[in-house]
């Protein structure tokens, strides 16, 4: 699945060090976007392209750490921290709370490129899961009431005779609902559709 070209939100307070990796960032081709202030950060609004930030981890107002805890739904925006004052503690919070990299500054340019690529590699993962989640839901809202109980009965392993049981209706019936609910879903097998169950949170019964 395709995206737009990959941004790096870079969040520091120190003028010289947003300017010398906006300047490194733009020289590999990725769109650079910088804030000296968290709260500043916050008030962008996610893009649908693959991202990353680059966070220091003190800031002025609203600290690193902080910022990681408030952002922590957006799977699609992985955190790389910087520091010039790193210490263990600090390090192993951040990279337990889901951080690609913690680096202490000064870091070499290559590291941190690398690590902006494994940034945008997990952002796109997520990106796809998402767009496919959304894809699923539209599916599962095109369903009747009745297909949708039908793929609920089907889900939980009941035959066709089954459900005709359990919903009342004829097994002809059951097999043209479950027909159309099947297309509708894109589902091949019984398998895909307990998986796409699985991705929609959907309960058997």
């Amino acid at each position: 699945m395709s995206h737009g070209t990959p941004v790096v939100f870079i969040v520091d307070d120190d003028v010289s060090v947003r300017e010398s990796l906006k300047l490194l960032i733009e020289s590999v081709g990725w769109h650079p976007e910088v804030f000296g202030s968290a709260k500043e950060f916050l008030s962008r609004d996610r893009v649908s392209a693959p991202s990353c930030v680059v966070l220091d981890v003190h800031l002025p107002d609203l600290g690193g750490l902080d910022l990681q805890a408030l952002v922590a739904d957006r799977a699609e925006m992985p955190i790389i921290f910087i520091t010039g004052h790193g210490d263990v503690p600090t390090a192993v919070r951040a990279m337990r709370a889901g951080a690609v990299e913690f680096l202490t500054k000064p870091f070499v340019d290559e590291v941190l490129l690398d690590a902006i690529q494994e940034a945008f590699n997990r952002s796109r993962r997520e990106l796809d899961d998402a767009a496919r989640t959304r894809s699923l839901r539209d599916h599962y809202a095109s369903l009747s009431r009745r297909e949708q109980e039908v793929m609920a009965l089907v889900i939980s392993g009941r035959l066709n005779k089954q459900v005709g049981s359990v919903l009342g209706i004829s097994e002809i019936t059951v097999k043209a609902h479950r027909g159309r609910m099947m297309r509708k879903m894109d589902a091949g097998t019984l398998p895909d559709l307990v998986r796409m169950a699985a991705l929609l949170h959907l309960a058997p019964i």
